[in-house]
């Protein structure tokens, strides 16, 4: 996943106001009393948040699965100013050398997680690498957004460097989305190179994250709504967590 993508993912997302969330995960954080200096951040693909967060003086390493996405965070760093470590790493394997304040996970890395072994491997290792009264907050787009809103469609875009299209199948009994994505690329020669993607995330429901961050070992798991401190509605497309380590936790 997100080979030849990575090229294209910032221009492709370049409506989406990563200060404004970079603010509101702080603000999150701030609620549970946590004001952090130090973080890790999983899935961080291109590094737009790792840069936002590094930008507010917060020391910070940042990992993710694809070498791709993270050779475009580092040049992105450095156009920015920035010094941040980039890990490749597994999110279910998630390891460092100090105990952080608080663990990330943006932009819905957590659906990519598609069983519930995998999602509590995850919690596992993130309990494992905060200190005692550290928090770890993410986001998910939710069943809503991916089985009611994206399932069973087709999307497509063109623009005059890139076009793309982007076929869904949901399969119900699993609460899986298969995402196919074709993309054609303008060349310097004014041709298009034509390349293909699959991408799988599980609906996961907030019922389930909550329960599974319990048995891992976290206190005080909370939901809220896309950006909100409300309470998460049955048409929000995307739902944050956060949720603490006890303070008598190893």
């Amino acid at each position: 996943m997100y080979e030849q993508f990575a090229a294209l993912y910032d221009r492709l997302m370049d409506d989406f106001d990563y200060p404004a969330w970079a603010d509101y995960y702080l603000a999150l954080l701030a609620r549970y009393g946590v004001k952090p200096k130090s973080m890790l951040e999983c899935g961080c693909g291109t590094g737009s948040m790792s840069v936002e967060f590094a930008k507010r003086r917060i020391r910070l390493v940042a990992s993710d699965l694809s070498e791709d996405m993270l050779q475009a965070a580092q040049e992105k760093a450095r156009r920015n100013g920035v010094m941040i470590p980039f890990v490749c790493q597994d999110m279910r394997e998630l390891s460092s050398h100090r105990p952080a304040e608080a663990v990330l996970c943006c932009c819905d890395g957590v659906n990519y997680l598609t069983s519930e072994e995998d999602v509590k491997a995850f919690f596992r290792a993130a309990h494992r690498a905060l200190r005692p009264g550290g928090v770890l907050a993410f986001d998910l787009s939710s069943r809503y957004k991916l089985r009611d809103k994206m399932g069973n469609a087709f999307f497509g875009e063109e623009r005059d460097e890139v076009a793309y299209l982007w076929q869904n199948q949901y399969d119900e009994a699993e609460n899986v989305i298969r995402m196919d994505l074709t993309f054609f690329v303008r060349r310097d020669d004014d041709l298009y190179e034509r390349f293909t993607e699959q991408h799988e995330q599980r609906a996961h429901t907030a019922e389930e994250i909550l329960l599974w961050l319990s048995e891992c070992g976290f206190e005080q798991a909370a939901v809220f709504g896309d950006r909100t401190f409300d309470a998460p509605l049955p048409d929000s497309e995307r739902i944050h967590f956060i949720a603490k380590k006890p303070m008598g936790d190893k």
